[in-house]
């Protein structure tokens, strides 16, 4: 009995040693963590008040620069469609510089990341290659404007008078009533002519005489049968000797106009010429050839 009394008092006493170095031990993990949270917190405090003032000041500053970016599209007078879409990718890779420079500045690498980035990045430009080529060529026709909406350009092997600037491709219409779409990536870098772009556009039309024609005389009747076209701009037409061809002399005819006027004043002088020659007996002769026969 009294054995059975010393043993369950034994066992208690180490039941409670065993309580005792558990409280010790918690109690010394936890000075340990809270001298270590104090130290982190000691230590990166001033890096993260640092970090949000960096964050802070980027922000203002990546949306006042994206503000003179807008400024500056407005006074070049972009497309009011482009400029919102243009800023807000300008602010949004500016932010997004800063946040990986502020996680880089609180030590946590950032290099895995970018090279994600990069390859995804990479990825999904190989894959849009075309599509980013005319989004691009588009920012540029809308930016420098190498024509606007109503003008009559020549590019791409197609003429006709520009309807609709988009951001991807431009649409053309035809002087036969059809609907051309050209991609802004090869119209960007192709050849451009703008028949609007100065103002008047000048109209050559051409015609032959024979070589017993009188050049002054067919130059005063030439004149006369183009002189009373309201649509001439009034500068001075100039009639001049264009070729010494092998049936014929052939003047050439040049006149200014408008640039909607082109070609009716184009065929229109082509078919007055011919009617005052007429009147004038003034022969336009067709090719032809002197052959001469050797006596053998």
């Amino acid at each position: 009995m009294i054995a059975t009394i010393f043993a369950q008092a034994d066992s208690a006493d180490s039941a409670t040693e065993v309580l005792q170095k558990e409280a010790f031990s918690i109690s010394s993990k936890f000075n340990e963590y809270s001298e270590q949270g104090l130290d982190a917190l000691v230590t990166y405090t001033p890096k993260i008040i640092i970090s949000l003032l960096i964050l802070w000041i980027g922000w203002k500053l990546s949306n006042t620069i994206s503000n003179l970016l807008r400024k500056a599209l407005e006074a070049k007078k972009v497309d009011a469609s482009l400029i919102p879409f243009l800023t807000t990718i300008l602010a949004t890779v500016l932010k997004l510089s800063i946040g990986i420079a502020v996680i880089d500045y609180l030590g946590v690498k950032t290099t895995s990341f970018v090279a994600i980035l990069g390859a995804a990045g990479l990825a999904v430009g190989m894959a849009l290659s075309g599509t980013l080529q005319n989004f691009a060529g588009g920012v540029m026709l809308l930016i420098f404007r190498p024509f606007n909406v109503g003008d009559r350009i020549q590019a791409q092997d197609h003429v006709g008078a520009v309807k609709e600037i988009q951001i991807f491709q431009t649409l053309i219409q035809t002087d036969d009533n059809r609907s051309v779409f050209i991609p802004n990536g090869p119209l960007s870098t192709g050849n451009i002519t703008n028949f609007h772009k100065e103002g008047n556009i000048r109209v050559e039309a051409n015609i032959g005489i024979s070589y017993c024609t009188d050049i002054d005389y067919a130059r005063q009747i030439a004149l006369e049968a183009i002189a009373h076209d309201d649509r001439l701009i009034e500068n001075d037409p100039i009639v001049a000797v264009k070729e010494l061809a092998d049936s014929s002399v052939n003047l050439a005819i040049y006149v200014w106009t408008h640039p909607d006027n082109y070609w009716g004043v184009l065929f229109d002088t082509q078919e007055n010429l011919k009617k005052a020659f007429d009147q004038a007996n003034i022969k336009i002769p067709f090719p032809q050839r002197e052959v001469h026969m050797a006596q053998g």
